[in-house]
Order: structure tokens, then C-alpha cells, then sequence
């Protein structure tokens, strides 16, 4: 039952200064808290985190900002968590600031081999600002680079030894996405299954795009 199951020994190591980082969630819900565990307990420093929020001020996500672990984060808001609001204000912290569906575009371009997206959301707005405009049949286009991580982090409800991955109720959320954008994708899941347990028809996302899935 072993596959792709790995201990949180063998995970600690792979976050390392200076790595892009990507969570998957949605304010504190389908968040990978264990995986958050071990990137405190790495000891890993100056990360850029892609999130779609920073939760709230030191719980889920939201820890890593409070242990002073980001320097930049990539996200639709930080509204929920003072901590964040805080830094930004003082200058100890970089947000770039993307429209939430956008956000959610640029990490699917990501997972999916793309350069980016086109969108008329932000257009004429401050949100256009440093980006590229592009023209298609006469009508502009906010171009939105695509993201990917040195790591993303992934929560789900069932996870079997190949890595394929089953997700409940709004849970599911960013983490569908995050799971393909990721260089390495760690999962921390809910249940481990055996082969087969989930089925074909309730894989949300299949195993190629797992690295290693949190087994203690």
C-alpha cells in the first residue's frame, strides 16, 4: 500500500528558502494543515505564497505569516486576516493582488502548459497596471501570466497509493487546480485508501499529478 505514500520525514526537507509555495483551500476550508506543519517545522524562510487568501490571522495558511515564514504573497484578498493587512501596511510583506477567478485561471494556465490568459477583468482599472494589453479582433485584453510553484500543497478526502485524489463538498474548492501547478505536489488527505476504493467515476484528480501524498 506503499505507491506514493510518504512519511513526514522524508517531506520536511524538500521546503527550502526562497521556494515558490502554493496552497490549495479557500478561507481555512480544504486547507492542507498538516503539510503546513512541516513547512513550519523545515524552518524554510522567504517563501512567495500562492494562495487564494492568507486565512485567518495564525490559523491554516494564515500561520505561516504569523511565524514571519512570507515575504510575497500572490492572492485574490487578505481581508480575513488582520496579520497580513498589518505587514502589508508596514511594508514587511508584498501582495500582488488578483482577481479571484482570474487567480484560479492563471494556476489551471499553470497545470495545463500555458503561458497565460486573456481577460477583459481589471481592464482600464489599476489591476491592468505592469500588465500586457493585447488585442483580438479589436476588442483588449488584460494578458494574466500563468502560475506555477516549486511545491503545492493539496488537501482532499481520499487519497489511494497511486496518488489519485477524491474530494468532499466545497473542500474541493482551489485544491483541483493547485494539485496540477505544483513542481512537487505533497497531499495531505483525510483518508488513505486502498487501489481501487475510490473508483474511476469519483477521481477528481488523477494520480499523475501527485508526488507524495502524507502518510503519518
Amino acid at each position: 500500500m506503499l505507491g506514493k505514500f510518504t512519511s513526514r520525514n522524508d517531506i520536511i526537507p524538500l521546503f527550502k528558502d526562497g521556494m515558490t509555495i502554493m496552497n490549495g483551500g479557500f478561507a481555512n476550508k480544504g486547507m492542507p494543515e498538516r503539510i503546513i506543519d512541516l513547512v513550519l517545522e523545515s524552518g524554510a524562510r522567504h517563501l512567495k505564497l500562492i494562495s487564494n487568501d492568507t486565512g485567518d490571522p495564525n490559523e491554516t495558511v494564515g500561520r505561516l505569516v504569523h511565524e514571519g515564514r512570507i515575504d510575497k504573497v500572490i492572492c485574490s484578498h487578505i481581508g480575513m486576516n488582520a496579520e497580513t493587512v498589518a505587514l502589508y501596511g508596514e511594508g514587511k510583506i508584498e501582495i500582488e493582488f488578483c482577481p479571484q477567478g482570474s487567480l484560479m485561471e492563471r494556476i489551471r494556465a499553470g497545470g495545463s502548459g500555458l503561458g497565460g490568459v486573456l481577460t477583459k477583468t481589471g481592464l482600464g482599472t489599476m489591476m491592468q497596471e505592469g500588465k500586457q494589453i493585447i488585442e483580438v479582433d479589436g476588442e483588449n485584453y488584460v494578458l494574466e501570466t500563468a502560475l506555477r510553484a516549486d511545491i503545492s500543497m493539496v488537501r482532499c478526502r481520499m487519497a489511494d497509493p497511486l496518488g489519485n485524489l477524491a474530494y468532499r463538498g466545497t473542500s474541493r474548492n482551489t485544491n483541483a487546480l493547485v494539485a496540477m501547478a505544483g513542481d512537487i505536489t505533497i497531499v495531505d488527505s483525510d483518508l488513505l485508501v486502498e487501489m481501487d476504493e475510490i473508483g474511476l467515476d469519483h477521481i477528481h484528480t488523477p494520480g499523475v499529478f501527485i508526488d507524495k501524498v502524507l502518510a503519518d
